[in-house]
């Protein structure tokens, strides 16, 4: 899905430093990315490493991407609330799911500002 909005041939993030989960492990391959910053996966299970780990330095890394990370995960969840994210749009007019789409993000901004 991600690869059909963004078409691999433009440069839709060549300026911009993004922060990504291991769902998107091969996306330096398909664009050009300013820095581009991707946890740290722990290995599989192998006779040679039965008890795969991550060295303390890997582990404070991905601890401190995830803190970056976080506040877009609540922001994305909190406009989920609004369900017209989640659930199928059905209105055909062109250019109305756009607009669905700002007024989720204004109704959750304007719910954080004023708690």
């Amino acid at each position: 899905m991600f690869k059909k909005e963004f078409n691999g041939s433009l440069n839709w993030f060549s300026q911009f430093n993004i922060f990504v989960d291991l769902g998107y492990l091969g996306i330096e391959q398909h664009y050009k990315i300013k820095h581009c910053a991707i946890p740290h996966k722990k290995t599989r299970t192998s006779k040679n490493n039965p008890v795969p780990t991550l060295t303390k330095s890997q582990k404070k890394e991905n601890q401190s991407m995830s803190k970056k990370r976080i506040i877009v995960e609540h922001v994305i969840g909190g406009m989920k609330r609004y369900r017209c994210l989640v659930d199928r749009f059905r209105n055909r007019r062109i250019g109305i799911e756009q607009i669905v789409i700002v007024l989720a993000a204004g109704l959750w901004n304007f719910n954080v500002l004023n708690r």
